[in-house]
């Protein structure tokens, strides 16, 4: 069986969908959409911006969506997913790719998710950090044990876990994880605690957002980042999604479910291509039969 897998932010690339626009003609008519929907010209950016340019916040969302489910969408038939699942922003195109929500209902979608993020961000600062070389459980109770706000955000693979919370916490947490034994425990470069409670406010804000679109029963099962669990159901879909920003990313346990489900090939589809592999090479040590596919 064969899952498409879908990135996140980091994925994106200076001159991404620049060849698929030149040289596919539905491409060519999405990305145009794509600019009458958001109000500029999200394409010149993408083409030929810098990757500084792509780090805005209301570039890189909707740009990593647009590339991944264009990408879907321009496969045509060779896009017959058994199985779907993406990765914090990589789960609204893997919605839309599987005909859960409509191609613009998709994107408006995204860019509000960016800008309240980007709200959030601005009213309570903070920031992640990736702890190497420990296990899950270590991680969880490190972060319990600290009373600033720290917790567990992306469950990357075996052996990663990624910190959020406010900067006294994860300057604590790194502290402690450091002396607990980590291989590493480094602060990222990110605009804030994404997958923590400090996005209360953005989940409250895109709430509304999700209730108002119209949701469809997807062509496959849709693993969802909240509960690691296959969903079809359109109203279960929306409150796992309402769920998604102040929840921990669980790919770890979505890629261990999808290969208990009977998976055994995976696509990356959109961004770099890479970025979820290598998370799906060290999780694939368990599942020697799997086979890894770009």
């Amino acid at each position: 069986m064969k899952a498409f897998v879908f990135p996140g932010q980091g994925s994106q690339f200076e001159g991404m969908g620049k060849e698929m626009y030149e040289n596919n003609d539905l491409a060519r008519s999405l990305f145009d959409t794509a600019n009458e929907t958001l109000g500029f010209a999200i394409t010149d950016v993408m083409f030929s911006g810098t990757s500084e340019d792509l780090k805005q916040t209301k570039v890189t969302q909707p740009a990593v969506f647009l590339h991944s489910v264009i990408t879907a969408k321009i496969a045509g038939d060779a896009f017959q997913p058994d199985m779907v699942a993406g990765h914090s922003l990589g789960e609204l195109s893997a919605l839309v790719a599987a005909g859960a929500m409509a191609f613009e209902d998709g994107l408006k979608l995204v860019y509000q998710r960016a800008l309240a993020m980007q709200k959030a961000c601005e009213a309570q600062p903070g920031t992640m950090a990736a702890v190497l070389g420990l296990d899950d459980e270590v991680v969880e109770k490190a972060c319990a044990d600290i009373e600033d706000v720290v917790v567990p955000a992306n469950y990357n693979c075996p052996g990663q876990l990624v910190i959020s919370g406010s900067l006294s916490g994860i300057e604590k947490a790194v502290e402690k994880v450091t002396e607990l034994g980590a291989r590493r425990a480094l602060v990222l470069a990110v605009g804030g605690a994404f997958h923590s409670p400090l996005m209360e406010p953005a989940r409250a804000e895109l709430m509304a957002a999700i209730e108002q679109t119209t949701f469809s029963k997807p062509v496959c099962p849709v693993y969802q980042n909240v509960d690691a669990q296959p969903q079809t159901d359109s109203e279960q879909i929306k409150a796992n999604l309402i769920a998604q920003l102040t929840a921990p990313v669980r790919w770890t346990q979505t890629m261990l479910n999808m290969q208990a489900n009977g998976m055994t090939e995976y696509i990356e589809v959109g961004g770099t291509g890479k970025v979820l592999q290598g998370f799906i090479k060290r999780v694939d040590r368990r599942f020697p039969s799997s086979t890894l596919a770009v």
